[in-house]
């Protein structure tokens, strides 16, 4: 009797990554890099908003955090970065290989209220933060006619 590995969600999880890569690739861009990018897995994110910033949770275990590149261009927020692959010989005594590996690739549209200039980014236990700032939007004020 053989035991077949069944996984309910796999083919959805499968259309999930497709789908993925399809409407994360870039977009017509002067950067040769930003054009050529491909994504061989999607880091799982959290995003919140709260009155003063936006912060972005992405879980990347294994990723060394030196080589993460965030850039922010034209209120478009990319994340690039590269989990790194076992040789062919590391390879051939596993048994079973679920973690995803290679590069990655996010980009994630922001509001005119983020403020580019103070983006901050820290890595903890295998988990980006990345914190935008909003700008102080300018309190509307009375203005006196002076007679």
């Amino acid at each position: 009797m053989r035991i077949t590995h069944y996984e309910p969600w796999g083919l959805l999880n499968q259309l999930y990554k497709d789908l993925e890569k399809v409407y994360s690739q870039p977009g017509n861009s002067t950067d040769e890099d930003t054009t050529v990018a491909t994504s061989a897995w999607v880091p799982a994110v959290d995003i919140k908003e709260d009155e003063q910033r936006f912060v972005i949770h992405a879980d990347i275990p294994g990723v060394d955090l030196q080589e993460i590149e965030i850039t922010m261009e034209s209120g478009i927020l990319t994340i690039k970065g590269e989990r790194q692959t076992e040789s062919q010989e590391e390879r051939k005594n596993y048994k079973r290989m679920e973690r995803a590996r290679g590069t990655f690739y996010r980009r994630f549209s922001l509001p005119d209220t983020a403020d580019a200039e103070k983006i901050t980014a820290t890595g903890k236990q295998g988990v980006l933060e990345i914190i935008i700032p909003k700008r102080s939007i300018a309190q509307s004020r009375k203005i006196n006619v002076e007679c």
